[in-house]
């Protein structure tokens, strides 16, 4: 009995250890939000409108010519931010 005694004392002992450590990696749902880490919520940033006109025309959406044409008026308006 004493053997299985120590056994059983050294497997809580372990599984103590285990669940502390985990439970402090993970953030208290109930914690303000300050205190919570930063996981990347939020919402995603809005592309600007070259990056836009470069994906559609990498897309096939738009032809060489037209890309042309609205890059120009983006980058002349100023639009190009």
């Amino acid at each position: 009995f004493m053997g299985l005694f120590w056994v059983l004392l050294i497997g809580a002992v372990v599984w103590l250890v285990v669940e502390l450590t985990r439970s402090a990696r993970r953030p208290d749902p109930g914690a303000p939000a300050h205190m919570v880490p930063a996981t990347g919520f939020g919402p995603a940033p809005t592309p600007s409108a070259l990056e836009v006109l470069d994906r559609r025309l990498a897309a096939g959406e738009i032809d060489l010519a037209t890309y042309q044409q609205v890059r120009a008026a983006l980058v002349q308006s100023g639009a190009d931010r």
